[in-house]
């Protein structure tokens, strides 16, 4: 029996939607938000995840962005629900990595055909890739283990302080940095030294790997958020790695793609968006990416300048924008501390 997980927040709808599902012979996980959702697909591992975009807690966006990260979940096939029909909410949906959109109210047909077209498309794609694995006898499987191998090797671990900068803007790149341990930024400086944060990074990710990739000098520069460690790759190596192993270089070819994708995002969000409604996305992404994947602490630790230039804004407007947010107690404010107190109110700001 095949299984599916149920993420909505509508009690109504997750409540039919399941029964719909169960009468059609499928064993059903329900969640009623994101985060509940993100959990039920890590210890399920179901085999077709259908999520409502709007919802408290973390948004559908967040919990593709937050299963994708995951080997064990990445592959999962993942439908989105929604009440709106735009095409730049479709556009976003596809470019995550979403494999189908359903627009509410749906009919029952319509809901179980598309459930059944994925299904039958991923276990197509599962016995492609099993045959493909008996021709190459592992030899993907060889590649990751020895990217794994040099990430692992103690000799190539440096310790960060917070502040402290990684490498920077116009100098040379000579190694590729793997985040072990903390939280980095990466960032842009313009003439009067103003700071835009291009791109909030924790363990896991890889940093500085466009740069080394293209042969050319870094278009921004990186600074350690908290105390950090980081495994360094020197060149030659990552380069032998790339030209030996076929897995390794999907691996990377996947990440400047993604690359590609946020960053146009961001781009279309500064040009267009309100103040507010950057901010918001600014308060979101900070808890998505460094508080909102493992506890449920709702308290970020930003400075304003940071939170500034993420927004795209002045640190007097955005402190202006935060002081309304208190008023209309979206948010708690102490210090650097800011505590999201209404997060479904900022999700609907945002979207």
């Amino acid at each position: 029996m095949k299984k599916i997980l149920l993420i909505e927040d509508n009690t109504e709808v997750r409540e039919n939607t399941a029964e719909i599902l169960e009468l059609a012979n499928y064993q059903v996980f329900t969640a009623p938000h994101g985060k509940i959702g993100v959990e039920l697909a890590r210890k399920e591992h179901p085999d077709l995840i259908i999520c409502d975009i709007m919802m408290p807690e973390l948004d559908g966006y967040g919990v593709l962005h937050l299963l994708s990260k995951n080997p064990a979940t990445a592959g999962i096939p993942f439908i989105f629900l929604t009440a709106k029909a735009e095409k730049d909410d479709f556009r976003k949906g596809m470019n995550l990595g979403a494999d189908d959109y359903l627009t509410k109210p749906f009919d029952d047909l319509t809901l179980l055909d598309a459930i059944e077209m994925r299904l039958k498309k991923n276990d197509l794609f599962r016995a492609e890739s099993r045959k493909e694995s008996a021709g190459t006898a592992g030899e993907g499987s060889r590649g990751l283990a020895e990217l794994n191998r040099l990430l692992n090797e103690d000799k190539k671990t440096v310790h960060i302080k917070k502040k402290q900068q990684v490498f920077s803007e116009h100098s040379f790149p000579n190694a590729l940095y793997y985040i072990s341990k903390g939280k980095i930024k990466t960032y842009k400086t313009n003439e009067e030294g103003r700071e835009f944060i291009t791109g909030l990074h924790a363990a896991g990710d890889f940093i500085g790997y466009i740069e080394l990739l293209e042969n050319c000098n870094y278009k921004e520069s990186a600074t350690a958020l908290e105390d950090s460690e980081l495994c360094v790759i020197n060149k030659p190596e990552f380069f032998t790695l790339l030209e030996q192993n076929r897995e390794v270089s999907q691996k990377f070819i996947k990440l400047l793609s993604n690359n590609v994708i946020e960053q146009e995002e961001r781009l279309l969000q500064l040009a267009y968006n309100s103040v507010r409604k950057r901010v918001a996305e600014a308060l979101l992404l900070l808890y998505n990416r460094y508080h909102g994947q493992e506890t449920g602490e709702t308290a970020i630790q930003v400075s304003r300048e940071d939170l500034s230039s993420i927004a795209g804004a002045s640190k007097e407007t955005v402190i202006r924008t935060l002081s309304d947010f208190k008023d209309e107690k979206l948010i708690e404010i102490s210090g650097k501390s800011i505590k999201i107190l209404n997060m479904n109110k900022l999700l609907k700001m945002k979207n």
